[in-house]
């Protein structure tokens, strides 16, 4: 037998990397968080599981503020500049409320539009407007909120 001894056992693969601290003023993590692991995706702020859902055993979500270092894009979010030049072109045709899924304001659109003979126009083309100036439609018809 020889008398060379096994070398000291590293880190764990499957422990996750130490996470930072949370930033200055956040309340620290609640007794039982573990960080999720490695290439997880956080939540994005504010987001709540479907109803019904349960979350897997030992899982708690991160205290607002906690999670640093991630940007969330929806990505069947709707573009606020799509939606605001196809008012302005198209409104009188609804096509911008279509495309947010709106279709029964688009097709009111359209029947005030033939019926004004084309004055009603008028209104898809300020909607257009509002929708860029980020005063009017906010939000496409599931109630996702439109990205830039």
């Amino acid at each position: 037998m020889s008398d060379v001894t096994p070398p000291a056992p590293g880190p764990d693969p499957g422990t996750p990397e130490p996470t930072t601290p949370p930033p200055a003023g956040a309340a620290p993590p609640p007794p039982g968080y573990a960080p999720p692991p490695p290439g997880y995706a956080q939540p994005p702020p504010g987001y709540a599981p479907p109803p019904g859902y349960a979350p897997p055993p030992g899982y708690a979500y991160p205290p607002p503020g906690y999670a640093v270092g991630y940007v969330y894009v929806d990505p069947l979010a709707k573009s606020r500049m799509t939606a605001g030049l196809l008012g302005i072109f198209l409104g009188g045709f609804g096509v911008h409320r279509f495309y947010l899924g709106y279709t029964s304001i688009g097709v009111l659109q359209i029947l005030v539009t033939i019926a004004t003979c084309g004055i009603g126009s008028l209104w898809g083309t300020i909607e257009g407007i509002l929708i860029l100036a980020g005063t009017g439609i906010t939000t496409d018809a599931e109630g996702r909120p439109l990205r830039e």
